[in-house]
C-alpha cells in the first residue's frame, strides 16, 4: 500500500473545547475563549469573570489585544490586533497590544501552547483572532441596541462607532462599555456559526497600518529580556566548558575571584533538566564585575564523552548510519523506488550536506528569575513559554505552576528562543544567593552553547524512463533530531513503516508536490550528534537542508535528461493525486518568478547563469508556496556573486502587505547568507567560532538586489517569515551550474568548491 506520512502540525483552528465570552470586568469589556473542557452553554459572564482573554475594551474605549505569541521583529502582536480590528469595526488608533504571560488560558487555540515558530502564527490563529473579533461586534451591537431602543440589525459598526442611520443615534464602544450592556456568551457552535467577513469586505485586511509596537520601540519604552531591572537584583555571568555538552564540573577555585569588588558567589549548576552540563555562573553585584569574576574563576573539568568529536567524525557517522538498511524510520513510502532502479533508463545520485550553523541574534540571551515566596518569577523574551516555564521549574526543583513568565520583546530569535537554557543558571543563582539576578550570556557564550542548526547528510538517488520522465526517488536524511530532544511526544510524527515516532522537523520538504509515483523519504537520526551538538530549531527548520537536495537534485536530473530545468519542475507540478491544490499554487509562483526575473528570455554573458528552485515550505500541511531565481556571476577563480533574487509568493491572504514584504526579503537574505557564508565547526567536542570574527553573516556590501512579486488571492493566510530561507541555497546552486556546469553539493558554497567543480 502507499502511504504518507501525515505532518503533525494542525491546519484547522480547534473550537470545540472553549467557549467564546463577552462580560463587562474590573477593566472593561473582557473578551475571550473560556478553556472550560465540555461547556455547552454558560450565563452571561459575571462582572469579575476573567476568560482566556484575547483582547479588552476599557471604558475609555481602547482594544487591548494580547498576543500569545513572542513578537521578535516580526510585527505579529500588530497583525494579530488588526485580524481583530478588521472583524471588530474599531479605529486603528484606537488598538493596543500586550504580550502575555505564560498562564495557560493564553495557550494557543490550536496548538494548545505558546509557542512562536515555524511560520505559524497569522495561518494558525486568523479564523481564532477573526472570530474573536466579530464576536465582541456582535456583542457591541446587542447592547447598543439595547441602550437605543433600536433593532441590532439596523445598526452599521465602524471607525469604534455604533451609528443607527435611521434615527441618527450613535454611541462609541467607550458608551457601550460604560452603559454595561455589551454581556453575551457564545457556545462553540454559535460561534462557529458567525459569517466571517469575504475578502472583497475588508477595510483593515491587506492594509499597511501603522505598526502598534514601532512608537515604544522608537523611544526606548519598550522592554527587552536585556532591559529587565529589578529591586535588589545583582549579576551573573557564564563560565562554560570547552565541550558543547558531556562535560562536568569537578572543581571551582573561586580565590582570584573573591578579590573583585561585589563578588557574591560561584554557583556550579546542577540541572536535572539535562539542559546544560559542566556550567558555572558567577554572581556580583555588577555585570562587569560578575564578568571578572567568571574570569577569574579557576575550574577544571571532566571534558566527558564528546571531547575528541569533532564535525569530521559526526560526517563519517552520518554516513555509515545511512549505508544500514535498517536504520531510521520512514516518513515517505510510496510506491517501489528500489525496482523502479532496476527498469530506469538512466539513474543519477547524490551526497548532500549542509554544516552547523547558529542563530547569533542581536539581543543575546539573557534571563532574570526572582523568588517571592513560593513563586519564581521569570523575565525573559521566550518564543515557547509552556515549554520553558517547565524547564525553569525544574531547574529550581518546584512544580510548573509556581512559575510566572513575564514574557519580554525579544531582539532576534530566529529559533534561538525556543530553549530555556538562560533561565537556568538565573533560576539556580537567584536560589543560592537569595536575590533577583539577571544572567546575560556573552557573544562567546551564546555562539558556544547555540542549540544550533545540525550538521547534516542527503543521499538521494533517482531514475527516470527512456522517455526522461522522473519514476522513482529515495532520500536518506541523517542528522541530530531537534525536536526530539524537547521530550514532547505530540510534536514527534509516527513513521509510516510502523517503527516508532520520528522527528518529522527533520524531514519536512522531503515529502514534495511533484509527481513521482515511486517515492521513499527516511529519516536517520545521527546519535553521536545528537548528543555532542544538542540541536535546535534555526529559520526555516528542516526544509533549509531538505529542499536543498531535492531541488539541487531536481536540477540535476533536468541536466541529466537534457530538459530546462523550469519546464520540467512544471511537468513535475500536475497536480496528480494528493498533491491536487498544492501542485497548482506551487507551479503559479514558479511561473510569478521566472517571468518577474526575466528567466530564459535574456542572453547572459559568459560566467553568468540563472538558476530556478520552487518550495512548499514550512510543512506541507502548513505551506507557503515560493520561488527563486538567482542571477549569479562565477569568475575563474570560483567566487561566486549573486547578483539578484527574484521570489515570488503565495501567501493567500496578506495582513498587512509592507511586513509580507520585508518578511519575505529578509529571509531572502537570510537564505542566502545560510548558502554562501556562514558555517561553524566542531573540534574537540566544541564549536571553534565564537565571535563574528569566525562566523560570518552576510554583510549589507554583499546584499543583492531583491526582487519579490506577492501572490494574494484571498486563500486562507500563511505564513511569510521562513519559506524564503529555503529556496534560495538551491536556486543559487542551481544557477551557478548553468554559468559554469560546476556542481556544488555542500553548503555553505565555498569558491574553492566551485573551482573544483570546475574542472572536474
Amino acid at each position: 500500500m502507499n502511504e504518507h506520512v501525515k505532518n503533525a502540525t494542525p491546519e484547522t483552528t480547534d473550537l470545540s473545547r472553549r467557549s467564546f465570552l463577552v462580560g463587562t470586568a474590573a477593566t472593561g469589556l473582557v473578551l475571550g475563549y473560556a478553556g472550560v473542557p465540555g461547556i455547552e452553554s454558560a450565563a452571561a459572564a459575571p462582572a469579575n469573570f476573567e476568560p482566556s482573554v484575547w483582547y479588552a475594551i476599557s471604558p475609555d474605549g481602547l482594544v487591548t489585544v494580547t498576543c500569545g505569541k513572542a513578537d521578535m521583529g516580526q510585527h505579529i502582536a500588530s497583525t494579530l490586533a488588526q485580524i481583530v480590528c478588521e472583524e471588530l469595526g474599531a479605529k486603528w488608533s484606537d488598538m493596543r497590544v500586550q504580550l502575555a504571560s505564560n498562564d495557560p488560558k493564553f495557550n494557543d487555540p490550536v496548538l494548545g501552547a505558546q509557542i512562536t515558530g515555524g511560520s505559524w502564527s497569522t495561518m494558525m490563529n486568523f479564523e481564532a483572532m477573526s472570530r474573536a473579533g466579530a464576536a465582541g461586534r456582535i456583542a457591541l451591537t446587542e447592547g447598543a441596541a439595547a441602550a437605543m431602543g433600536v433593532p441590532a440589525s439596523e445598526l452599521v459598526v465602524r471607525d469604534s462607532m455604533i451609528v443607527h442611520p435611521k434615527s441618527k443615534k450613535q454611541m462609541s464602544f467607550a458608551d457601550v462599555v460604560k452603559s454595561g450592556k455589551a454581556t453575551k456568551t457564545f457556545t462553540p457552535d454559535e460561534l462557529k456559526a458567525i459569517k466571517l467577513k469575504s475578502p472583497d469586505q475588508y477595510t483593515m485586511i491587506g492594509v499597511s497600518v501603522p505598526q502598534l509596537d514601532i512608537p515604544s520601540k522608537t523611544n526606548g519604552t519598550a522592554k527587552y529580556g536585556i532591559d529587565v531591572m529589578l529591586p535588589g537584583m545583582v549579576y551573573g555571568a557564564l563560565v562554560t566548558p570547552p565541550v558543547r555538552f558531556g562535560a562536568t564540573v569537578k572543581s571551582v577555585d573561586d580565590s582570584a575571584a573573591k578579590k573583585v569588588p561585589g563578588f557574591i558567589k560561584a554557583v556550579t549548576l546542577d540541572d536535572k533538566t539535562a539542559t546544560t552540563s559542566g556550567w558555572v555562573v558567577a554572581v556580583a553585584s555588577t555585570y562587569a564585575n560578575a564578568k571578572k569574576a567568571a574570569q577569574a574563576l579557576k575550574i577544571t573539568y571532566d571534558a566527558g564523552p564528546n571531547a575528541k568529536l569533532s564535525s569530521e567524525s559526526l560526517l563519517d557517522e552520518a554516513k555509515r548510519l545511512q549505508k544500514l538498511d535498517d536504520s531510521g524510520q520512514f516518513f515517505v513510502k510510496d510506491g517501489d523506488p528500489n525496482a523502479a532502479f532496476g527498469s530506469a533508463a538512466k539513474v543519477v545520485e547524490a551526497e548532500y550536506t549542509t554544516s552547523i550553523n547558529i542563530h547569533a541574534p542581536l539581543e543575546p540571551m539573557n534571563a532574570a528569575a526572582e523568588f517571592k515566596a513560593d513563586i519564581l518569577h521569570i523575565y525573559s523574551g521566550n518564543q515557547f513559554a509552556t515549554r520553558s516555564g517547565a524547564i525553569a521549574a525544574g531547574a529550581a526543583g518546584i512544580d510548573p505552576k509556581f512559575v510566572v513568565m513575564h514574557q519580554m520583546w525579544l531582539g532576534g530569535g530566529f529559533g534561538r528562543r525556543l530553549d530555556a537554557d538562560m533561565m537556568i543558571p538565573a533560576v539556580q543563582a537567584a536560589k543560592a544567593v537569595g536575590k533577583p539576578v539577571k544572567v546575560i550570556y556573552s557573544r562567546e557564550n551564546d555562539m558556544t552553547m547555540d542549540f544550533s542548526r545540525p550538521l547534516t547528510y542527503q543521499k538521494v538517488k533517482a531514475g527516470v524512463d527512456s522517455d526522461g520522465k522522473l519514476i522513482a526517488i529515495s532520500h536518506d536524511v541523517v542528522s541530530a533530531w531537534p525536536t526530539a530532544r524537547w521530550g514532547i511526544p505530540d510534536f514527534l510524527t509516527p513513521s509510516v513503516d510502523k517503527k516508532g515516532p520520528l522527528d518529522s522537523f527533520t524531514v519536512n520538504g522531503a515529502d514534495f508536490f511533484y509527481t513521482v509515483p515511486n517515492h521513499y523519504v527516511r529519516a536517520i537520526k545521527n546519535e553521536l550528534a545528537h548528543n555532542a551538538t544538542p540541536s535546535g530549531q534555526l529559520r526555516s527548520v528542516a526544509p533549509g537542508w531538505t529542499f536543498w537536495a531535492v531541488e539541487s537534485m531536481i536540477d540535476e536530473i533536468a541536466a541529466a535528461t537534457g530538459k530546462d530545468p523550469a519546464q520540467f519542475r512544471i511537468s513535475l507540478l500536475d497536480g496528480a493525486g494528493k498533491n491536487d491544490g498544492g501542485a497548482q499554487r506551487l507551479r503559479n509562483t514558479l511561473l510569478a518568478a521566472m517571468g518577474l526575473s526575466g528567466y530564459g528570455t535574456k542572453q547572459l554573458p559568459k560566467g553568468e547563469g540563472m538558476g530556478v528552485a520552487c518550495v512548499s515550505s514550512q510543512e506541507r500541511a502548513t505551506a507557503s508556496w515560493t520561488a527563486c531565481v538567482a542571477h549569479v556571476a562565477v569568475a575563474p577563480s570560483g567566487a561566486v556573486t549573486v547578483k539578484k533574487l527574484t521570489v515570488a509568493t503565495d501567501v493567500g491572504t496578506q495582513v498587512h502587505p509592507d511586513n509580507v514584504r520585508a518578511q519575505v526579503e529578509g529571509a531572502a537574505l537570510w537564505g542566502l547568507s545560510l548558502a554562501m557564508y556562514e558555517k561553524a565547526t566542531l573540534k574537540d567536542g566544541g564549536i571553534e567560532q565564537t565571535n563574528f570574527d569566525g562566523y560570518t553573516p552576510l554583510r549589507m556590501s554583499q546584499t543583492p538586489e531583491v526582487a519579490i512579486a506577492v501572490i494574494a488571492n484571498g486563500e486562507k493566510a500563511t505564513g511569510v517569515g521562513e519559506p524564503a530561507v529555503t529556496v534560495v541555497a538551491p536556486a543559487i546552486g542551481n544557477a551557478i551550474f548553468n554559468a559554469t556546469g560546476a556542481r556544488v553539493r555542500a553548503l555553505p558554497i565555498t569558491a574553492e568548491a566551485v573551482k573544483a567543480s570546475m574542472k572536474a
